[in-house]
């Protein structure tokens, strides 16, 4: 929080490397607490609900976490064209085995968060994220995601979705080559990978670098959506998509989701189409080095 008595009732977080910062205006501190791996916090605001807080760097508002939950699922989801067994690396608010849970294809989700306070901090103050914790066809664990996919069976899940915090301290170990190694071989052979890829805008490098580690991984087909945030830093998000087979704007259907606030099918062939910028970046002749 800003110490200034002028800002005395906002949350800020900074963002260093775009010299920028975003704020909201809040009315009291809900929760305070520090688990064995971080700090969390979750604010009552006055416009996006409650806002959920890990380190200081915000993690979702109630407002508007419906378009990342919904974009980091449902394009995998629905290019897909039968997915039964589904892995879910982080999501410990579980906005996103929400969205995978509303596929009816879906038989299995297993979804592996290292930190169980900020599964059971959602629980409390973000129930609508969590309603399908409780489905037959879910499974919680909370342990080493990394450990939990390098010691999965070949040929196991037939879509992985990574959704980690930003590449710091041990969450960087998800946005290498040696972690998507793993993750392609515990995909089936038409598998898709689906990680957060952070702003277009300000993260470019790594985006690059993740998708230079993906292809050192194995993985020959990429894409990367872009989508608003507007709690994010920039205001302006994306997720890469990786598989060794098809495109991923080929939607086989929607029809069995419902309650989207944001997702369509022109919605997903849209946010394929990379801004020039873009473009020109990951089509540049010289990528990053992967390891």
């Amino acid at each position: 929080m800003s110490t200034g008595p002028e800002r005395e009732n906002w949350f800020t977080e900074y963002c260093e490397e775009s010299g920028s910062a975003f704020s909201l205006r809040t009315t009291r501190e809900l929760h305070d607490s520090h688990s064995r791996y971080q700090r969390i916090q979750v604010f009552a605001t006055t416009n996006f609900g409650n806002l959920l807080v890990l380190d200081g760097f915000v993690m979702l508002s109630a407002r508007d976490n419906f378009i990342y939950h919904e974009m980091m699922t449902h394009p995998a989801l629905c290019t897909h064209t039968d997915p039964r067994h589904v892995l879910i690396v982080g999501g410990g608010d579980c906005g996103c085995l929400r969205e995978v849970l509303k596929h009816d294809s879906v038989k299995r989700v297993d979804q592996v968060e290292l930190d169980a306070e900020v599964t059971r901090v959602s629980e409390k103050f973000f129930p609508e994220l969590c309603t399908a914790n409780d489905d037959p066809r879910a499974s919680l664990h909370f342990t080493d995601a990394i450990d939990w996919v390098e010691n999965t069976p070949p040929q196991t899940y037939d879509v992985i979705i990574v959704d980690s915090t930003d590449p710091i301290g041990q969450a960087a170990r998800l946005f290498a080559a040696p972690f998507y190694r793993a993750c392609r071989q515990a995909l089936r052979d038409d598998g898709l990978l689906a990680v957060q890829s952070e702003s277009p805008l300000i993260h470019l490098d790594l985006i690059l670098s993740i998708r230079a580690q993906m292809t050192a991984a194995g993985f020959t087909h990429l894409d990367t959506l872009n989508f608003p945030q507007c709690t994010y830093p920039s205001g302006w998000w994306s997720a890469t998509l990786a598989s060794t087979r098809g495109a991923h704007d080929r939607i086989r259907s929607t029809r069995e989701i419902s309650g989207c606030g944001y997702y369509t099918a022109e919605v997903h062939r849209a946010a394929l189409t990379p801004p020039a910028f873009l473009r020109a970046a990951i089509t540049a002749p010289h990528a990053p080095e992967a390891s």
